[in-house]
C-alpha cells in the first residue's frame, strides 16, 4: 500500500496556480453548502477525499483549452474543482434550481466560471465536453446532454463501482479507471460523438 500523501502535498500538486481558491472553495462547501443543504451534515470531514480530490481524474481526459460544460453541478462538483485544477480550460456551470444558481455564482464570484440556470435539455449551446457527476444513469445522460456536444467531444460521466453495469447497451460509451497518485481511483465513461 502506498503511502498516504497529505492533503497538503495534494493541493500543491493538483491546484499549483490556484491553491488559495481551491480552499476558499473547500471552507465555502463546508459551511454554505451545508447550511444550504446542498452538501449533507457529515460531509464535512471527507470533502477533501470524497469531494474535491475526486472530481481531478477527469482532468486527465481534457485536452489543453478545451470547453467544458458541467450539467446538474450542484454544488459546483466537479465543474469548478476541474475550473480551479486546469485554469487553461472553459468551464461552465449549468444547473436548474436557483438556490444552487445562487450558491454557484457566489462560489465562483471573481473567477472565469459562467454559469447558466437552466435544464441541460433546454441549453442550446454546445462544448467539447460535458461532464456530470451523480446527475443521472447513462444512458438518460447521454439522453438530456448528447446536443451539447460538440462533434469529436465526448460526454464524461463520473461513476462509481457500477460504472461497467451502466455502460451495457449504451454504445461507444468506454471507460476509463484513472488513478493519480495519492488520490483514489477514479471512473469515468467517455461517450465520444463521431464527426
Amino acid at each position: 500500500m502506498a503511502e498516504p500523501v497529505s492533503r497538503e502535498t495534494l493541493i500543491e500538486r493538483y491546484f499549483p496556480s490556484s491553491k488559495k481558491e481551491i480552499l476558499a472553495y473547500a471552507d465555502f462547501l463546508v459551511t454554505a453548502g451545508i447550511e444550504r443543504g446542498l452538501i449533507g451534515p457529515r460531509e464535512g470531514e471527507r470533502i477533501w477525499e470524497r469531494h474535491i480530490f475526486n472530481c481531478l481524474p477527469v482532468t486527465q481526459l481534457l485536452p489543453q483549452g478545451a470547453s467544458l460544460f458541467d450539467i446538474g453541478s450542484g454544488a459546483g462538483l466537479p465543474g469548478i474543482v476541474i475550473a480551479l485544477a486546469r485554469p487553461d480550460l472553459k468551464v461552465t456551470l449549468i444547473e436548474p434550481l436557483e438556490r444552487r444558481v445562487e450558491f454557484l455564482k457566489e462560489a465562483t464570484a471573481g473567477s472565469s466560471i459562467e454559469v447558466i440556470r437552466g435544464r441541460a435539455e433546454d441549453v442550446k449551446k454546445s462544448a467539447d465536453f460535458v461532464t456530470a457527476r451523480a446527475v443521472a444513469p447513462l444512458e438518460k445522460l447521454k439522453k438530456i446532454s448528447w446536443h451539447m456536444v460538440k462533434t469529436g467531444g465526448s460526454l464524461l460521466a463520473m461513476k462509481g463501482e457500477s460504472a461497467a453495469a451502466e455502460m451495457e447497451g449504451v454504445k461507444g460509451a468506454t471507460l476509463h479507471e484513472i488513478t493519480l497518485d495519492g488520490i483514489e481511483m477514479g471512473r469515468i465513461v467517455a461517450i465520444k460523438k463521431g464527426a
